[in-house]
């Protein structure tokens, strides 16, 4: 349905409790939801959470398990994936984050761990494009964003839509992986818009 890279920042700052849970299923309006398995949609995805909601989290049920700085959800989201929650020493500041893991993958909750610390001790503050397209997912509100249905060529249902202000047009629906960079900026905060582009290693 979309292309998504492993291991992704889904949302760049720290989320509030409200924000967190909207982002536990941030693809709910997707196609197909009772027929298709989403597991390739969440796998992967993390961002970083508050401390008050990490505790929130781990004493609202008992965990599924606990090894030193993280702990898994007994709820999984499909089969084999459930959330993972991490409490990181990263340059010399106590950080909390939640990620979907696959527990059917061998080290995924290290790996994911590895790949948070990694990409948050980045010396210079910045975002790739996907990082920023990811954000305007995660932020947007559900009225103003979607999935390309009938109206849409047929290669691109199933993709990822944003509403955009189109001038004389008015507002129209928008392929998330196209929207140009002016388009990008303006619907990202204004602390995030001028932060330098960042390409994926």
């Amino acid at each position: 349905m979309n292309p998504f890279f492993p291991n992704r920042k889904v949302y760049q700052g720290i989320a509030d409790r409200r924000q967190m849970f909207r982002m536990f299923d941030r693809h709910a309006q997707r196609p197909e939801r009772d027929h298709v398995d989403a597991g390739s949609l969440y796998s992967g995805e993390w961002f970083e959470v508050g401390p008050v909601e990490h505790d929130y989290m781990l004493e609202i049920l008992p965990p599924l398990w606990m090894r030193g700085e993280m702990f898994g959800l007994r709820e999984f989201l499909t089969d084999s994936i459930t959330s993972v929650f991490y409490t990181l020493r990263i340059d010399g500041k106590t950080r909390y984050f939640h990620a979907y893991c696959d527990l059917n993958v061998p080290r995924s909750p290290a790996e994911m761990r590895d790949a948070i610390v990694e990409r948050e001790s980045w010396p210079v503050k910045a975002m790739t494009r996907e990082e920023r397209l990811e954000h305007i997912w995660s932020a947007t509100h559900d009225e103003y964003r979607g999935y390309a249905g009938d109206r849409w060529l047929p290669e691109h249902c199933g993709k990822r839509t944003v509403l955009c202000y189109g001038g004389r047009q008015g507002a129209m629906p928008k392929l998330l992986d196209e929207l140009t960079d002016d388009e990008i900026a303006a619907k990202l905060p204004v602390h995030l818009r001028h932060l330098p582009l960042a390409v994926a290693a």
